[in-house]
């Protein structure tokens, strides 16, 4: 069952903050990815259902938007950016360490499970590019050597954590103008 009675109270429990279904089914799906770490076929016809809207609203909501997960990711998701404004500040680049360092292409997860690689369109963090996002933290102003020590930093929390590691990271990096 892809809705758990829990997700299920606590759309019941904010319901009345929305004027019509459709507008509770990205608090919905938020709630789901928080659960399960990805939106399955299944999580969308139940969806529907719940919110008695057609499947297609629901798949048009999914797939559009990247922060959603169509497909289990690892305990770690790395998304980089690599719009126009990363990939003027080098995104490509830092693309291209991910990939080396994790022995895995765009779209795919490390045969540990630990490390998902995703390109994404926009962050919308222009002024504070290159930006990746892990998990739910965005890591701002990266260079190559930022990066190689956020990479040592989740490698040694990965080793020493048990379960998932989905939100348990702090940006140490400084938002703002590059020093």
């Amino acid at each position: 069952m892809a809705l758990s009675d829990q997700i299920k109270n606590k759309m019941e429990a904010i319901r009345y903050q929305f004027p019509t279904e459709q507008a509770l089914l990205i608090p919905l799906l938020h709630a789901i990815q928080k659960e399960r770490g990805w939106i399955s076929k299944e999580a969308m016809v139940e969806s529907a259902e719940f919110l008695h809207l057609p499947l297609a609203k629901v798949q048009e909501v999914v797939t559009f938007y990247t922060m959603f997960n169509q497909e289990p990711v690892g305990k770690v998701h790395l998304q980089l950016c690599t719009n126009i404004s990363c990939w003027l500040n080098g995104s490509e680049k830092l693309l291209h360490c991910l990939e080396k360092r994790l022995n895995v292409g765009c779209g795919e997860t490390t045969k540990d499970g630990n490390y998902t690689l995703s390109e994404v369109e926009c962050l919308c963090a222009c002024g504070t590019a290159p930006v990746l996002q892990v998990n739910d933290e965005y890591y701002e102003n990266l260079s190559e050597v930022k990066l190689t020590q956020l990479m040592d930093e989740l490698d040694a929390k990965l080793k020493t954590s048990e379960g998932n590691v989905i939100g348990k990271y702090v940006d140490s990096y400084p938002r703002g103008p590059k020093a």
